[in-house]
């Protein structure tokens, strides 16, 4: 009988997933970069555990959306629109307005569109919370400060070596 090495697949099960939360900071981070950054950790891709149909995302915490960059002309271009399910009620909102009142609201719709779009990626989108200034009210859960401003690898690869 010949013995051979053969790797096995391990799907992680809900209960093998311990996660953790991650400070992220916005200042002066590009708009789509970061949400696709943030997405990926969500979704827990940046795992070696990582299975398609078991949430083994982690905790994101966003402070300072408001000093998010947005690139280009899409401040004045890009408008954010919506139904409000009463005649008529088919509203546009310029990405400059949401700037200025809810820049949250701005990232958060960001990462949720780079999300899976089932029952599960609405679990992941939950793990998200997002904070106008540099004051978040996650201090008990001790998040790890992560700087994406040279890419996610880059700051995960930080993270190991501290």
């Amino acid at each position: 009988m010949v013995t051979t090495l053969i790797e096995k697949t391990t799907l992680a099960k809900p209960e093998q997933v311990n996660s953790r939360w991650f400070l992220v900071d916005a200042s002066d981070l590009v708009l789509g970069r970061m949400a696709s950054d943030i997405a990926t950790i969500l979704m827990g891709k940046h795992k070696p555990i990582y299975t398609p149909h078991i949430d083994t995302g982690d905790f994101v915490v966003v402070i300072n959306a408001e000093k998010i960059r947005i690139t280009g002309r899409k401040l004045q271009q890009e408008a954010h629109d919506y139904y409000t399910y009463y005649p008529g009620g088919h509203k546009y909102v310029s990405w400059a307005q949401l700037l200025e009142k809810h820049p949250e609201r701005l990232v958060e719709l960001a990462v949720r569109r780079m999300l899976p779009k089932t029952r599960l990626g609405r679990a992941m989108y939950k793990k998200l919370k997002v904070y106008r200034g540099s004051e978040h009210k996650h201090q008990a859960q001790k998040p790890v400060t992560l700087d994406l401003s040279e890419g996610l690898s880059k700051g995960l690869q930080k993270l190991a070596e501290e």
